[in-house]
């Protein structure tokens, strides 16, 4: 009996990881990456050159982690079939960040596979298409440069990897918006979407505050 095609394999690929839970991951859905960040003890901003293609944009999900060559996108071919629906791909590129790593037919191939978006140190193309596959991809920024496939490079799939000064690893919980991008160590998760719930109910009431005459002098007690 057939089992379908194979996930890519290998010893640079971890298959199985462990994740932030999802009923963590549902509650994130509606908190901002800012408020996540400061709830956590302003932990885990990702470079602030990472924006989403399109304003619409929100990524949020766990951590796919690849690291690739410099202006090679195969390991992110491959990281599409090794991700489960629901998982976030993010994407380092040894620093060759002018390449478009990624476009139309690869944003279209990781919808069909039911993942949650991508986070990329490195540039894309097919901008003008993108915010129309409905895709979320963040990425540094456009650029039409092709890249290549070294069948014999190594890369990793689902290894920690370095993004800016912050340590991502697989299974992480990634929350992206216009503000940018968070990622939150899995153990801490759970308690860091507890306390931004609780900002932003606390926000609510500043904002009704604010609505009904009162200061912001007044009411931190500047």
């Amino acid at each position: 009996m057939s089992t379908g095609p194979k996930a890519p394999g290998g010893q640079t690929i971890q298959p199985t990881i462990e994740r932030v839970s999802p009923d963590i991951v549902q509650a994130a859905r509606a908190l901002p990456a800012s408020t996540l960040h400061e709830s956590g003890g302003r932990i885990g901003a990702l470079p602030a050159a990472i924006k989403p293609i399109d304003v619409a944009f929100r990524i949020c999900g766990t951590a796919v982690t690849v690291h690739g060559p410099s202006g090679d996108n195969l390991w992110l071919h491959r990281a599409i079939y090794v991700a489960q629906p629901g998982e976030v791909l993010v994407a380092h590129v040894s620093g060759g960040y002018d390449f478009g790593y990624w476009g139309e037919i690869m944003s279209s191939a990781a919808r069909e596979r039911g993942l949650a978006g991508l986070v990329i140190d490195g540039c894309v193309r097919d901008g003008g298409v993108l915010p129309e596959v409905g895709f979320p991809v963040f990425a540094r920024g456009l650029s039409m440069r092709g890249t290549g496939k070294d069948y014999g490079a190594v890369g990793w799939i689902n290894f920690p990897i370095l993004m800016g000064d912050v340590v991502v690893a697989a299974g992480d919980l990634i929350v992206g918006d216009t503000d940018g991008i968070v990622a939150l160590p899995r153990a801490r998760a759970p308690a860091i979407v507890n306390s931004a719930a609780e900002r932003e109910a606390k926000e609510s009431e500043i904002l009704r505050r604010l609505a009904s005459g009162e200061r912001t002098l007044e009411i931190y007690q500047f």
